[in-house]
């Protein structure tokens, strides 16, 4: 047995065992991250931030499924650097604030119980690595439980 085979087998007995406890599947991912992506698209707040810079958004969603499938079933599938992609956009902690509330309504439309709080609780991790990268970048330092504001886009959420 290879090094890489044994890292595939681990890699499938974890999304098999993530998939059993929480009825995550493929479907389910795509179903929520298409949902989610509706009420973004039409949100006001991030409606803009994204509209600015999606155009044809199906490459997107295929790139957050791979995405969605190795956060919350570590499938693997998404090799890309999110953290690069959201340094420059015109967000703070009131961005992300609206994200996960967003999310969290729709994985809970979306999803049995079990598989809205995974996917829940790995959003509420991911929105605050990057804020926390976000600020880091504009050199500020974030304590535990303080958030990044931006005065700059104080006019434009008004």
């Amino acid at each position: 047995m290879t090094a890489d085979n044994s890292i595939s087998e681990r890699r499938a007995a974890l999304t098999a065992a993530i998939q059993a406890e929480t009825g995550i599947d493929e479907a389910m991912i795509e179903k929520l991250v298409r949902a989610f992506y509706e009420r973004v698209q039409t949100d006001p707040m991030l409606g803009p931030v994204f509209a600015a810079r999606i155009k044809n958004w199906e490459p997107h969603l295929q790139q957050m499924f791979a995405f969605w499938s190795s956060v919350a079933l570590m499938s693997g599938r998404y090799h890309g650097q999110p953290m690069r992609k959201h340094l420059p956009l015109p967000v703070d902690g009131r961005h992300f604030d609206r994200w996960l509330a967003l999310f969290e309504e729709t994985a809970r439309d979306i999803c049995p119980p079990k598989a809205a709080e995974h996917f829940i609780e790995r959003a509420k991790r991911i929105a605050e690595s990057l804020e926390l990268g976000i600020a880091s970048v504009d050199g500020v330092m974030l304590s535990k439980g303080e958030r990044l504001r931006r005065p700059q886009l104080d006019t434009s959420l008004t």
